[in-house]
């Protein structure tokens, strides 16, 4: 409970106190002057005790000439309520008192209830580090995050939070990597491994060297775009905002109107008493329940709390604007390589070869050890040894084609189709999907090696897990061949794909497309990774990028971006958005139908001040306790 909780509680229980003494020396002391007077200033003193901070904010407002907010509402109506008390000359002061008094008692419940999802949240994302080790003289110097220079290495400790991106040099450990990305299993770590800044390190001591400066570092992202948040409204949030600053004034107008018009029609046309006294009652009471408090504070907490909610499962959202939006998506395209597949080309068959494989792979890796390809670095893994150079000689590389060199003196070629026609060498055709690399020596076909994009552990769960939350189409788009394509679209069940692409075509199939799914009120998102997918990333509905292995590029032009690479996580984030939206929307139903309600009610005099404000304050905890349930989510 923060210190201004702790103030209002203090505060509410003194009013409690006072209202209730006021109460009983009306009843236990003898009627008169001196029971007036002590029943009053103990009247007074408890309104003034829990209502001061509302009669001065009201007056603020005034001063301010914005003077239409609940505390003004709750002013005039308690104050009115006093007025009528002196007029009628009844000394019952119970209901001003009562009313402002249940008031803050709502806005205690309400102040809690935000305070501690606000809590929530922070220590979800309290992964900022306050220093970094950095070795001196054989001792441990703490320096400032900020100050650390981009290749230095620091040392972090078993317990401390890793301060800064980079590269483990020396030693393992587990880090828990939950406040990034919402993974519960700790991660093992050795030397070699890429590590995130506010990850735990929870073993061994890590030397670092550190690959980004502070601002530039993932925990500072994440901290700058969960505290952006809040800046980029939804549609919701605006209408409330706009609908508030049209609705205070209105019910103003309204009470005013009720407090004077059926009066003056009685006196003028039914030639009746006005009966001044009830109709100002009926409009106090009008104004009273008139407060919307619910919706001005239900719905932004709606929307905060499935922020971060999503920040919890590593799922970081840049606005409520894009949470409402990702609630719309009926189509979702994924980039490929990067996405869907690992984006790291891996030795996946050979064929054809009268030798055993892995003499087949040393070959090739011997006469590809000098080449720094893609293509080359996988089959030299595939290996499993650092190539005997010695044995290699007269390396030729020819681009478009694979190289030939000299090994163990005899002439090997290893390349594509067009090298071996190249050297008129005969070789068999390769119907598998992927990279076909032929291996010849001294003119005789060996066999020849296919290298594939391997798919992303989590892809197929991420393609079923979106059909189950009501995804209706699923494309990808890649720069790879079609019978590439072809082959990830069919093992991982997609609905369609576009090959070979490059950026700008990417950015007029989604125009395309996203123009077919807004004629039919759906929205479109695209999931991408890499620096070409960022003006795809910006141009579509929703863009996601891949936070954890993604480029800087793509994660600034997305609008959602996953922590962990996980695809599967965008279901979980599609699921969470619709339940926050439904959310929304029945606290929205659930506060207009009370208010209009308990106002046609109060407006004919069904209800009085006691029910009004319970209705009030009842609603009003009641859609903020609803607005909470965006923090949980469900797998």
């Amino acid at each position: 409970m923060t210190g201004k909780q702790k103030k209002m509680l203090r505060s509410i229980a003194l009013s409690a106190l006072l209202f209730i003494l006021a109460n009983a020396a009306r009843r236990m002391l003898p009627a008169g002057y001196v029971r007036e007077v002590i029943s009053t200033v103990l009247y007074m003193a408890s309104y003034l005790v829990v209502g001061y901070s509302v009669l001065r904010k009201a007056w603020k407002g005034i001063l301010n000439r914005r003077p239409f907010d609940e505390c003004f509402l709750m002013t005039v109506a308690t104050l009115g309520a006093i007025a009528l008390a002196v007029y009628e000359k009844s000394g019952d002061y119970n209901e001003a008192v009562a009313v402002m008094l249940f008031y803050q008692i709502g806005e205690f419940f309400q102040s809690y209830a935000v305070g501690k999802s606000r809590r929530n949240i922070t220590e979800l994302m309290d992964i900022r580090p306050d220093y970094a080790n950095i070795e001196a003289d054989g001792t441990l110097k703490r320096v400032d995050p900020d100050e650390v220079e981009i290749g230095t290495v620091i040392v972090v400790q078993p317990g401390e939070k890793v301060p800064l991106d980079g590269v483990i040099t020396e030693g393992s450990s587990t880090l828990d990597t939950a406040a990034l990305t919402g993974e519960s299993v700790p991660r093992d770590c050795k030397a070699g491994d890429e590590v995130l800044s506010g990850c735990i390190n929870l073993t061994g001591v890590l030397k670092i060297q550190t690959t980004k400066e502070f601002g530039e570092s993932t925990v500072s992202k994440i901290l700058e775009l969960v505290e952006n948040a809040g800046s980029r409204k939804s549609r919701s949030e605006e209408f409330i905002s706009r609908f508030a600053r049209i609705y205070t004034p209105a019910v103003v107008i309204s009470a005013l109107a009720l407090a004077v018009l059926p009066p003056l029609v009685r006196i003028l046309f039914l030639g009746l008493p006005g009966g001044w006294h009830v109709w100002i009652y009926r409009a106090l009471t009008f104004l009273v329940i008139s407060c919307p408090c619910a919706l001005v504070i239900s719905i932004p907490l709606s929307f905060f709390a499935g922020i971060g909610g999503a920040s919890h499962e590593g799922i970081l959202i840049k606005g409520s604007i894009y949470l409402e939006a990702l609630s719309q998506v009926k189509t979702v395209v994924f980039d490929k390589t990067g996405t869907l597949t690992k984006g790291v080309f891996e030795v996946s068959d050979i064929h054809h070869s009268p030798m055993e494989d892995s003499e087949l792979l040393e070959l090739a890796a011997l006469a590809e050890a000098a080449s720094s390809h893609p293509i080359s670095k996988s089959l030299q893994r595939a290996h499993g040894r650092e190539p005997d150079r010695s044995r290699v000689s007269e390396i030729e590389e020819i681009g478009g084609h694979g190289v030939t060199a000299l090994v163990d003196g005899k002439r090997v070629a290893v390349g594509n189709d067009k090298l071996m026609r190249r050297l008129d060498i005969p070789f068999l055709n390769c119907h598998s999907s992927g990279t076909i690399v032929h291996v010849a020596r001294d003119g005789a076909y060996e066999g020849h090696i296919v290298i594939s994009d391997l798919e992303k552990p989590g892809a197929r769960e991420a393609v079923t897990q979106l059909r189950r939350a009501g995804i209706e189409k699923i494309v990808m788009l890649t720069g790879d061949g079609n019978a590439v394509a072809a082959d990830v679209t069919k093992k991982l069940g997609l609905d369609g794909y576009h090959a070979e692409l490059l950026p700008g075509d990417k950015v007029r199939i989604v125009e395309q497309m996203m123009a077919e799914e807004g004629s039919r009120g759906g929205k479109l998102a695209f999931v991408g990774d890499g620096i070409n997918d960022a003006p795809v990333l910006a141009r579509a509905d929703v863009g996601i990028a891949m936070g954890a292995l993604g480029s800087d590029a793509a994660i600034e032009a997305a609008d959602i971006v996953l922590m962990d690479d996980d695809p599967a996580k965008i279901a979980k984030g599609v699921r969470l958005s619709r339940k926050c939206i439904r959310i929304v929307y029945e606290n929205i139903v659930f506060a207009l139908a009370v208010k209009f309600g308990c106002l046609i009610l109060g407006a004919l005099g069904i209800t009085n001040m006691w029910a009004a404000i319970f209705a009030d304050v009842g609603v009003m905890v009641l859609a903020v306790l609803n607005a909470i349930r965006a923090l949980r989510v469900r797998d």
